[in-house]
């Protein structure tokens, strides 16, 4: 069976067939909605209690970071607006308390699932997992545990919520196996940051198999093999020992230089959304950060963050990375992403609409709280400002102007910052690479964000199933663009970047420094791989095929020239 490879490395192990039971919330009509919501304040409490349990275990087995994400759903069961919502359904449509649940959830996660954002999206996991322990607290229906497990198995399931991933034995799980989720699902998260193999995606695996049956799974391939032959095992043994080789010869390659094999050096750092990230950006070798999400410090709360929060989190960062250069791009909110406590326009086409830049250069009250905060901590460390979702000269301009008031306030305040800090923009909007020959004379740097540059390029609405396989970043068209914007940056001395998923391909990581691009930046657990890869091919060599890469008609084709001539293999 296949599935998407999502976390690397080849278990082999008995399943543990994790079945989900089906609970059919109906529409009831209620005579008296006070009773109702006592009912939801007990499951509420009932919940929090369960949650603060899951956290202490989490924290105690699984480590900090993976026990954080309770603390979010700890705040989302004490949200105002959420809880709110739930009981605005109660007393206004006269239901019951779990149909109010379900449908306040819906909502929420309709929203979230379609949102060209990583964390985003992990967060409409983290509601699924509240409102069903809500809903099953309303009905009296336990909440299974995953912290029994005895014996070493791998996990096969439908699907994994967060509570159900931070509750398992760590020493017992060998791997997961999904019929939902992709790249961006919390079980891939999970598995990724525990180094555990996992395949998510396998539809019907769980009608496939029973616990106890022996299986393999390959979380490269997106293979996976149900009561595998002896010759099978013998097989995927050899594979999996080749694989723990080359895990740890990635590991020597932490502290060195990302040279080619013809000696052109360029710089691999990792990308963040909180201060914590950074550990395991400089833990992998990491160059420095080529984007900083400051959105995150925005969410999960119910104001904006104060200007002085904000510095202390720049400047943890700042000062940890010693003086590797340190991104941090703007706030990066508005249309799909929305923050609660801000009053936001309902948009038909968010991803075109108020957002990023657009609505900074309106609410400058808050562009300018974190221009002063980011210029602050510049004094600690090798900071850099990027503007994302640019698409004029003009909105450049007007936040340079806003970033050089900011700094004419610090100075007559006397409170230090870098007076000659790097200001670069996102270029993700393809009339920003199209006239980059224009911006590379006023700005810094670019950094090419691909995510959104694909999406806009292609008018590919990545989050739309009927479409997704349009979506790529080998379609020649996008690839055009990404070698316009570094050509024209580097005509006029700047360095260019690339800080969206492509930046971690490690097929595409040769097209990319044949182009010339300077920075890659990326997730953490890709940086010495794709280290790894630089320093196995000739920059030379890659240039010589990029006209050729660059005339050919579809991505299929692309990506077979790359597999065909670029035979260098891990």
């Amino acid at each position: 069976m296949k599935g998407i490879g999502v976390s690397p490395g080849i278990s082999i192990g008995k399943v543990f067939l994790k079945e989900e039971i089906e609970i059919k919330v109906e529409k009831k009509n209620i005579e008296s909605s006070s009773d109702e919501i006592a009912k939801l304040n007990d499951a509420i409490e009932k919940s929090l209690k369960e949650v603060k349990s899951i956290h202490e275990y989490a924290l105690k087995n699984l480590g900090e970071k993976e026990a954080e994400i309770f603390s979010a759903h700890k705040l989302m069961l004490e949200d105002p607006e959420f809880i709110g919502l739930i009981k605005g359904k109660i007393e206004d449509e006269n239901v019951n308390a779990e149909w109010g649940v379900q449908e306040a959830s819906n909502n929420y996660i309709s929203i979230l699932e379609n949102m060209d954002n990583e964390y985003l999206k992990e967060r409409a996991a983290d509601i699924k997992d509240i409102s069903k322990r809500l809903i099953n607290n309303l009905m009296g229906i336990e909440n299974i545990s995953l912290s029994t497990l005895e014996e070493e198995c791998i996990i096969v399931s439908k699907d994994l919520a967060p509570s159900d991933t931070a509750q398992m034995r760590k020493d017992k799980v060998l791997g997961f196996v999904t019929e939902v989720g992709g790249r961006t699902s919390h079980t891939s998260i999970m598995a990724r940051t525990l180094e555990l193999p996992a395949v998510v995606g396998v539809k019907d695996i769980t009608k496939a198999v029973k616990s106890n049956d022996i299986i393999i799974i390959d979380g490269d391939e997106g293979t996976i093999i149900i009561n595998p032959t002896q010759d099978e095992i013998n097989a995927y043994k050899e594979k999996r020992k080749a694989f723990e080789e080359f895990k740890n010869k990635l590991k020597e390659l932490k502290n060195s230089k990302s040279i080619s094999k013809d000696d052109h050096k360029v710089e691999i750092a990792g990308n963040i959304g909180t201060p914590k990230d950074i550990d395991k950006v400089i833990e992998n070798g990491g160059e420095g950060v080529g984007l900083y999400r400051t959105e995150f410090l925005y969410m999960d709360r119910d104001k904006l963050p104060t200007e002085e929060e904000q510095f202390k989190s720049y400047k943890i960062v700042a000062e940890k990375l010693e003086g590797r250069p340190l991104v941090i791009r703007t706030l990066d909110v508005g249309g799909d992403k929305e923050l609660p406590y801000l009053e936001m326009p309902k948009e038909m086409n968010p991803f075109l609409g108020y957002r990023a830049i657009r609505l900074c250069l309106d609410r400058v009250d808050i562009f300018k709280v974190q221009l002063r905060a980011i210029l602050r901590a510049s004094a600690y460390g090798n900071v850099k400002i990027m503007f994302p979702m640019v698409s004029n000269l003009k909105e450049f301009r007007d936040a340079k102007q806003i970033l050089e008031e900011m700094k004419s306030e610090l100075r007559a305040e006397n409170i230090p910052f870098n007076e000659n800090i790097e200001v670069g923009i996102m270029v993700e909007i393809p009339s920003a690479a199209i006239q980059s020959d224009v911006f590379a004379k006023e700005v810094d740097f670019f950094s090419i964000g691909t995510n959104d540059l694909i999406q806009y390029t292609l008018a590919v609405d990545r989050g739309n199933e009927n479409i997704s396989y349009l979506y790529s970043q080998y379609h020649p068209a996008v690839l055009r663009l990404i070698k316009m914007t570094i050509e024209n940056g580097h005509k006029e001395g700047i360095w260019v970047g690339m800080c969206g998923e492509a930046a971690g391909d490690e097929r595409l990581i040769p097209i990319l420094l044949g182009m010339g691009l300077d920075e890659f930046s990326m997730s953490a657990s890709s940086i010495l791989k794709a280290r790894y890869t630089i320093k196995n091919i000739s920059k030379v060599e890659m240039e010589n095929m990029i006209e050729e890469v660059l005339n050919l008609e579809t991505p299929l084709q692309v990506k077979q020239y790359i597999d065909e001539k670029i035979t260098f293999k891990h």
